[in-house]
């Protein structure tokens, strides 16, 4: 049996609730998706949550209500997946990186000071910078958002893996150093959709914007509408939105779900601490949390010492795969993705993620994984394929 890197529990209760609304009236456009929302909103202590069919949605349309567009720059990390450069581009924007932190493996305060002060003389700065918490751990925020002050930059917290995290002391989405931040509810995330994400602001006008733009940038509120409404049926686009809506069937699994946050994420916390255990004494690097954060440990990412293995990165992902376990890296640098590299992007201008790409692994982590299946995946990494071991 294999052991996937990462995997959904559905429970009888989250069947029920799906159950209920395909008995309803409403399979989209109903009661469950304010119902959900509202869980999110009121888990990350936010004004507003605002629900699409995916997170790279939640991206596009959080570009798109602070005005990113042609000629404007925004700013993320390299070591994410695409779709948090990509939402810049959908908007016409240009899109540069900044390096990562060789201990949390988000994107450096430091290096993000030295950018901006380089950019600033240069006469283009960023008008978005989105930092991305990987593994579910959160950025320096309070670093970035001091910056944000002083460069004049908006920022969209890009926090995926991370619902059900702390940043001093708080929530993760409660937006005190950001403008928006956004949610992910992929199967493998902390808590799922299905497919799903959330953008959460406390900027009422962000929230109507977004609201708007999920749906084709249409509205019916009449202190929106541009003139006096003509009859019931009358509805007015303001912009040019999309079909990014979430379903009824998708919110109600959600909330479902939502119940449950706290308990998965003590789960991987619990996960994550027997992972330290079974590596220490071992050539293993294995996560550094920072201080000031609780990470929801959305992935467990280590990085073995492969001189001292005497094996190489890739040798140990064939062990693992071939012995069931479906170990992952995240992630692949963006700007060595062919469309970006066609950007002229210097690897050597990030060294530390080019360092990271060469070792990271990310190992099975869900809540669903048992203890003994977790000692198995130490033991398969550990173990040169051909030997015996009674670890």
């Amino acid at each position: 049996m294999t052991i996937p890197y990462g995997r959904q529990e559905i429970t009888a209760a989250d069947i029920k609730a799906v159950v209920e609304v395909l008995q309803s009236d409403y399979l989209t456009q109903g009661p469950m998706v304010p119902v959900f929302e509202r869980a999110v909103a009121e888990y990350c202590g936010v004004a507003t949550a605002t629900a699409v069919n995916s997170a790279t949605s939640a991206l596009h349309i959080a570009c798109m209500a602070l005005g990113v567009g042609i000629g404007d720059l925004v700013w993320t990390s390299p070591i994410t997946f695409v779709a948090s450069a990509n939402c810049a581009r959908y908007c016409g924007a240009d899109v540069d990186f900044v390096d990562i932190d060789p201990k949390t493996y988000n994107m450096s305060a430091d290096r993000l000071a030295e950018k901006l002060e380089v950019a600033q003389k240069s006469g283009r700065l960023p008008k978005v910078v989105i930092p991305v918490h990987l593994a579910g751990q959160s950025c320096d925020m309070k670093a970035i958002g001091a910056l944000a002050k002083q460069y004049g930059f908006k920022i969209i917290e890009d926090a995926s893996h991370a619902i059900g995290a702390k940043y001093l002391g708080e929530p993760v989405g409660s937006c005190r150093f950001s403008d928006i931040a956004v949610f992910s509810f992929h199967p493998v995330k902390i808590v799922t959709t299905g497919e799903g994400g959330v953008a959460v602001t406390n900027d009422s006008q962000l929230h109507m914007l977004m609201e708007r733009l999920r749906s084709h940038g249409v509205t019916r509120d009449a202190e929106q509408l541009t003139k006096p409404s003509e009859g019931v049926w009358y509805y007015e686009q303001l912009e040019l939105g999309f079909n990014y809506r979430m379903t009824d069937i998708y919110a109600a699994l959600g909330a479902s779900q939502m119940d449950r946050l706290d308990e998965y994420v003590e789960r991987r916390q619990q996960l994550a601490h027997q992972y330290d255990l079974l590596f220490a004494n071992k050539p293993i690097k294995t996560p550094w949390q920072h201080p000031d954060v609780y990470s929801s440990f959305h992935l467990y990412i280590v990085r073995p010492d492969f001189n001292a293995m005497k094996t190489k990165q890739r040798e140990v992902f064939e062990r693992l795969r071939a012995n069931g376990v479906l170990a992952n890296l995240h992630y692949i640098p963006v700007y060595r993705q062919p469309y970006y590299a066609a950007m002229g992007f210097d690897s050597r201008n990030f060294p530390e993620a080019e360092k990271y790409y060469s070792e990271a692994i990310s190992l099975p982590m869900y809540p669903l994984l048992t203890d003994g299946q977790q000692i198995e995946v130490v033991q398969k990494l550990m173990t040169p394929l051909g030997h015996q071991t009674i670890f």
